[in-house]
């Protein structure tokens, strides 16, 4: 099971934002908290938010144990940007580009664990006594 959120339009450029989501693919969620409240950049903060927003929605509307879950992919991919000016000497006028982001962050369920035939035979309770036998 996949769980996706998206925080849209985010006033970050897209580069500095890579940086921070690189550190936490592949990680579980728990190490991936620790990293984000730890790296002074604001970027581990909107990336965090958006990391807490997937967690809730895989535990509150999917029902999974936020224990075992895993980020598959943090991507950070680049939204409109804004052209301001600035004037510049001699009439000129220097262009400022705002850049921004959209932040996705996918996390994935480890799979329930299926018990194999052989772990079911062990775990099911010693042999019961068949009809013809007594009991005593």
């Amino acid at each position: 099971m996949e769980v996706r959120s998206t925080s849209k339009y985010v006033r970050i450029s897209p580069k500095k934002a890579r940086d921070v989501a690189r550190e936490i693919q592949g990680l579980p969620v728990s190490s991936a908290l620790d990293i984000l409240n730890f790296t002074p950049k604001k970027a581990a903060r909107l990336i965090g938010k958006t990391l807490k927003t997937a967690i809730a929605d895989a535990d509150n509307n999917f029902g999974l144990d936020t224990g075992t879950l895993v980020i598959k992919e943090a991507v950070i991919g680049a939204a409109p940007t804004l052209s301001r000016y600035k004037p510049r000497a001699k009439g000129a006028a220097g262009p400022i580009i705002r850049r921004s982001s959209h932040i996705s962050v996918t996390l994935v369920g480890a799979p329930p664990e299926k018990k194999s035939r052989k772990a079911a035979a062990e775990a099911a309770p010693a042999e019961t006594p068949s009809a013809g036998e007594d009991k005593s």
